[in-house]
């Protein structure tokens, strides 16, 4: 098996390019993959299509960057904020560009994943019939249920071009175990053409091969792993990190204006080399998020015999 080891730089720099299409927030706010954000905007990609159902402030901090031009997505803010302002900025003013907006609830954008994850053309839903979705996003067409007369809506499967996605810990291989709630980690992950795991440390293979049902995403669907501890924060990672609630508010209240974005990215993206420095400079704080305690599951038994 190939081993795909990367450091993350290198491998943004080889799987991603200026217009794709990138799922961010797969596992809704827990696993946000925060440390490619960081390194999509240091390296100037243009012309991103944001991909989540709950990206927190990833896509916000993307269109403020002028990375992103297009959001495909059930909302893009601050969970325990509030809208995000470069979003509402640019959806609003053109600040500090236009940008696309292809709305989804969190329930549709998940069939349209799954579609694209078992090859299927649509989705057929009705939870979208008593809502403006089907105003607002013109991809998702009325139609009818061929077997009982009554109307559904068509959701168009997606296939984005690269997924980056949180795991707890990865071998070289990219085989990869998570655990916790997964949101729609599986059904994005297999509907991407790429997928970069950026993993909370690289273990032996032989400790991802003793439980297999926690392998979401095995190996030989993924192009590039990362050994990136903390990749999620300020968003938590269940039995590793805990949500940086201040962080979350200190960004929101920030960012309310143009130049206090540009001063936050300045100092917490552009202003460090690599996610390394950034937990540096986390110091103390990041250490103080570190989950401590165990609440391990029961062991399961995978014997044949």
């Amino acid at each position: 098996m190939q081993e795909k080891l990367m450091d993350l730089k290198d491998a943004i720099a080889s799987f991603v390019k200026d217009g794709d299409s990138i799922v961010l927030g797969a596992a809704l706010e827990n696993a946000i993959p925060f440390a490619a954000t960081h390194e999509l905007i240091r390296q100037g990609f243009k012309g991103l299509n944001m991909i989540a159902p709950i990206s927190d402030i990833s896509t916000d901090m993307l269109i403020g960057a002028g990375c992103a031009n297009e959001v495909t997505g059930a909302w893009v803010g601050n969970v325990s904020g509030g809208l995000g302002h470069n979003y509402r900025r640019a959806a609003e003013r053109s600040i500090p560009h236009p940008i696309k907006i292809n709305d989804y609830t969190n329930f549709s954008i998940g069939m349209a994943f799954f579609g694209g994850a078992y090859g299927l053309p649509y989705i057929a839903v009705k939870s979208i019939l008593g809502s403006d979705i089907l105003k607002s996003n013109p991809n998702i067409k009325l139609a009818e249920d061929p077997f009982t007369g009554e109307p559904v809506a068509l959701v168009p499967a997606l296939k984005p071009d690269v997924a980056f996605l949180v795991v707890q810990r990865a071998d070289r291989f990219g085989n990869s175990h998570y655990w916790g709630s997964y949101g729609l980690t599986q059904e994005a992950s297999i509907a991407s053409e790429k997928i970069i795991v950026l993993a909370n440390e690289i273990v032996e293979p032989e400790i991802i091969s003793s439980d297999p049902s926690r392998v979401v995403i095995p190996g030989f669907g993924v192009n590039a792993v990362c050994e990136v501890p903390a990749a999620c924060h300020p968003a938590p990672l269940i039995g590793c990190w805990k949500r940086d609630n201040e962080f979350f508010h200190d960004y929101h209240k920030a960012t309310r204006e143009v130049d206090g974005f540009k001063a936050w990215l300045d100092e917490w993206v552009l202003g460090i080399p690599d996610h390394a420095a950034y937990r540096a400079k986390l110091g103390d704080r990041l250490e103080e998020l570190r989950i401590k305690g165990e609440a391990l599951s029961a062991p399961a038994n995978y014997a044949a015999e």
